[in-house]
């Protein structure tokens, strides 16, 4: 019998993140099975694509095992990243999961929430927010789509730099000794809006964020909370939420 809470994961980046970060993924993902609820808000792939007929071959293991968990019961939600935002058809009708294209309330593990990525709700991403609306649209997608997929995930990954940024924060864990390394104007950023949301939303008692890579649990009044489920390149963390409350915990495969 499947156990009557939600389970919220963020930026795995699979097909950058380390190797053993990935293997400790997918592992969790089998764990996952044991929920009722899985919500995967964004960039669970570091790049993804919708061609017409391929997808890369790094993704194969990743998806199977989620068609797998949705044929088990398991509600499986993606919500829209800024790597993965164009997911189409495949992901809904061949894999089953219920796809998020950006911000919305709903209910998580019983309690109201407010759900989005995180990218474009900084004040200061203006530039950013103009880049997004043109990178999602159907024309850019059309055009995309004439490129190779060799080359179109290199070009990706070469101006994402998730190898390069995961070394910089294993660094910057190892140099920020027992506490870590300070936080982020982003990370920062996304508290401020989440605290900020908490209060102009008396009906919402939850609000989940990602994109930081920073875990975060929040108790802003009680009973109402900010999580943000980290990342699973440097920290390999999730949430639980359910009728006995929100934690944050860090996958130990068992």
């Amino acid at each position: 019998m499947k156990q009557d809470i939600a389970l919220v994961v963020s930026d795995a980046h699979l097909g950058a993140a380390p190797e053993s970060s990935e293997k400790a993924f997918l592992s969790f993902l089998e764990y996952a099975s044991e929920a009722r609820d899985l919500v995967i808000n964004g960039d669970l792939f570091d790049f993804w694509f919708e061609y017409n007929t391929v997808i890369l071959r790094e993704q194969f293991k990743p998806l199977r095992i989620l068609a797998d968990l949705v044929e088990s019961g398991t509600r499986v939600r993606l919500v829209a990243g800024n790597h993965d935002a164009w997911a189409e058809s495949f992901l809904s009708d061949e894999i089953g999961l219920e796809l998020i294209p950006g911000p919305v309330r709903t209910t998580i593990g019983g309690r109201r929430a407010f759900l989005a990525h995180g990218d474009g709700l900084i004040p200061s991403e203006h530039s950013y927010r103009t880049v997004r609306r043109i990178i999602r649209s159907r024309p850019f997608r059309r055009l995309f789509r004439n490129v190779h997929p060799d080359h179109s995930a290199w070009a990706v990954r070469w101006v994402s730099r998730t190898r390069q940024h995961a070394a910089h924060a294993l660094a910057a864990e190892e140099r920020g000794g027992p506490d870590g390394p300070p936080p982020s104007h982003r990370t920062t950023s996304l508290d401020d809006y989440a605290t900020r949301l908490l209060a102009e939303s008396p009906e919402l008692q939850l609000v989940v964020l990602g994109h930081s890579h920073q875990p975060v649990l929040k108790e802003v009044e009680p009973g109402r909370h900010y999580l943000n489920a980290g990342d699973w390149i440097t920290h390999c963390t999730y949430g639980v939420v359910g009728a006995e409350g929100v934690e944050l915990k860090r996958w130990n495969p068992r």
